[in-house]
Formats: structure tokens, sequence, C-alpha cells
């Protein structure tokens, strides 16, 4: 099984996140940032990838820290588990709709962290959620799982939609990327024989 658990403790949180890769999407996520933990039961659900998150942040200053320190911890976890992603695909995109919003994510597990993003979220809350933390949490988890992603929303009137269908292309995209390759098991997905 291709697993890991990460456990990340600074000044401003204390986080533990397990995930296996080859799950069923099952979740069980806690950070004390209701959006967010909604978020996460997305990412774990619609990627198969089993999900584990605990946060103790430091709640009273905003949520910046709590969310952008899981997606450093999701994302570590993600590359370790990952290995030397000997058999993967690689490679995973989706487009995705959810009412108003329309998404697009495409990634690629290369090792070479970068994202673009092109998703402008309507209002600066969904609830008492900052809109602003989406970007930072897959930027975070992008550089530390070492992923090249490409997320834009080509339609999209509520920010909870869109939101919400950016966590879910990004899972979909995900689960198509760390699948096994049938034709290829044994082989690193790329002609240098490393990634």
């Amino acid at each position: 099984m291709r697993s890991a658990t990460i456990t990340r403790k600074t000044a401003e949180t204390d986080i533990s996140v397990e995930i296996a890769l080859d799950g069923t999407g099952a979740y069980d996520n806690r950070t004390g940032v209701g959006f967010f933990d909604h978020m996460l039961d997305q990412l774990a659900r619609h990627s198969l990838i089993d999900m584990t998150v605990r946060c103790a942040g430091d709640l009273h200053i905003d949520d910046h820290h709590t969310v952008e320190d899981v997606g450093i911890a999701l994302g570590q976890a993600l590359a370790q588990a990952l290995g030397d992603k000997r058999g993967i695909r690689r490679y995973g995109a989706c487009l995705l709709p959810m009412d108003d919003a329309l998404v697009r994510a495409a990634l690629d597990l290369s090792g070479r962290p970068y994202l673009v993003w092109n998703v402008a979220l309507p209002t600066p809350r969904i609830g008492t959620f900052d809109t602003e933390l989406v970007r930072e949490f897959f930027q975070a988890l992008s550089t530390h799982g070492g992923i090249t992603l490409h997320v834009e929303a080509l339609a999209g009137i509520n920010s909870h939609h869109i939101a919400e269908a950016a966590f879910k292309a990004v899972a979909h995209a995900l689960r198509d990327a760390v699948e096994s390759d049938p034709r290829k098991s044994d082989a690193i997905p790329s002609t240098k024989g490393a990634l």
C-alpha cells in the first residue's frame, strides 16, 4: 500500500496527515475550519485517496496558517507516498462542472512544482472562510508535492461552487495521475529515468 504519515509542528500549527493512495476515498479531516474540512473531504472522496488530517492552528489570528500548512503537509505526504513514482500514469486532467461553475485542472507529478491559477472567486468570503486561501492551499500542495498544477475556472458566479469545483477537479486529475499504468507498472514515467 502506497501510504505516508507526515507530522509538522510550528509555533503556528500542529498537524498530522495520513494518506493512502490506493484507498477508497475514506476521510476524517478536522482542522477547525469548517469550509476547509469540507473541501479536504471532497479532495479525498474524488481522488479515492484515503485521508486523515488533524490540525490545531492559531485560528484566533485567522485561518491562513492552518490552510497553508495543511497544504504543505499534504504535499509532503503525497511525495512520500509516491516514492520514485515507478509505474504511475504521472499526468491527470479533469473538466468538472458544478452547477454554474466549470473548472479545468491538469497536473503532472513531475517533481517540478509550478502553479498556474486562473480562478476568480467573486466574493471575498465563503461564510467566514477567506477565498484567497483556496489559492494558498493549492500553492502549498503544488510546491511541497512537486506538482505542476494548472487550475482554470471557465465559468462560475458562486464562490462556493467555484472553489468546490476546483477541489473536485484537482482530485479527479490526481486520481488519474497516481493510478498504476498496467502497461508500464515497472517503469519510471520519464525518458530521463527519474522524476
